[in-house]
């Protein structure tokens, strides 16, 4: 595996070694000890999930106030334009996103920690997404900022398509109204 720097240093774009031939494919999809080694943390995942979309389906947004949670995500079918954007107030890149395409084909993943926010949107006909977190689910420490945010201008390639909405992320909130994660804040 090797590690992809991003703008925002925190954010990891891994890129594992894939053995393929005529009959397939191999390739370790997480190592702790090389994920630490990339990363420089080592977060103890405690959940698995797997989501199904549609293409223009856009989720997010999303993070926790609290049980923030750490993300490593990645695409098993299909391809996503994927963002995180930096929620922790006193840090350099606040405010911040970065976006990469994660697909079969390229097999990379992006190591999202705790602290930021996180969305997709599905740019192939179906996606199959999967990710790891560093803390549960909890629905009452939901939040999530507004896909369309002017203020984030955020580059989404919907090639002219309005993006499927949940309930939940239509009522996404402006970052300058969002409660985020405080000076000096760590998860």
């Amino acid at each position: 595996m090797r590690a992809i720097p991003t703008p925002i240093p925190d954010l990891v774009v891994i890129e594992p070694k894939v053995f393929g031939d005529e009959r397939g494919f191999f390739f370790e999809s997480f190592n702790e000890r090389v994920f630490t080694e990339l990363t420089g943390q080592t977060p103890s995942f405690v959940q698995d999930n797997h989501s199904r979309s549609a293409r223009g389906v856009l989720r997010g947004l999303h993070y926790q106030i609290q049980q923030a949670q750490g993300k490593l995500v990645r695409v098993v079918r299909g391809s996503v334009y994927d963002v995180a954007l930096d929620l922790r107030k006193g840090s350099p890149t606040f405010g911040r996103w970065h976006a990469i395409e994660l697909s079969e084909d390229n097999h990379r993943m992006f190591w999202v920690p705790a602290g930021f926010a996180h969305g997709f949107v599905v740019t192939s006909p179906v996606a199959e997404f999967l990710y790891k977190t560093t803390d549960y689910w909890a629905p009452p420490h939901e939040r999530c900022i507004a896909w369309n945010d002017p203020d984030l201008a955020i580059d989404w390639p919907l090639d002219g398509i309005e993006p499927q909405l949940s309930a939940k992320d239509q009522l996404g909130t402006r970052l300058r109204d969002a409660e985020v994660y405080p000076v000096g804040w760590t998860a």
